[in-house]
């Protein structure tokens, strides 16, 4: 069985545990030539009324990656 190719894809879904107005609404991943982010979103709206959606992304980073200076 060949593997799913998610590069250049990602998904939302509705965050249930939004507690604030600070809280994304959207939250997901998405996958931009081969590298993965985080993707959240808020649901706003203009000075003219009209609905839109402001974005924020966040690169993935491995835990093992991310490296801690001990201090000398």
């Amino acid at each position: 069985m060949q593997e799913y190719d998610n590069t250049n894809k990602g998904a939302m879904f509705k965050n249930d545990r939004k507690q604030t107005e600070t809280h994304p609404d959207l939250g997901g991943t998405i996958n931009v030539e081969g590298k993965d982010f985080y993707i959240n979103a808020w649901k706003k709206e203009s000075k003219k009324g009209v609905p839109f959606y402001s974005l924020s992304v966040k690169e993935k980073v491995a835990k093992e990656a991310v490296a801690t200076e001990a201090p000398f």
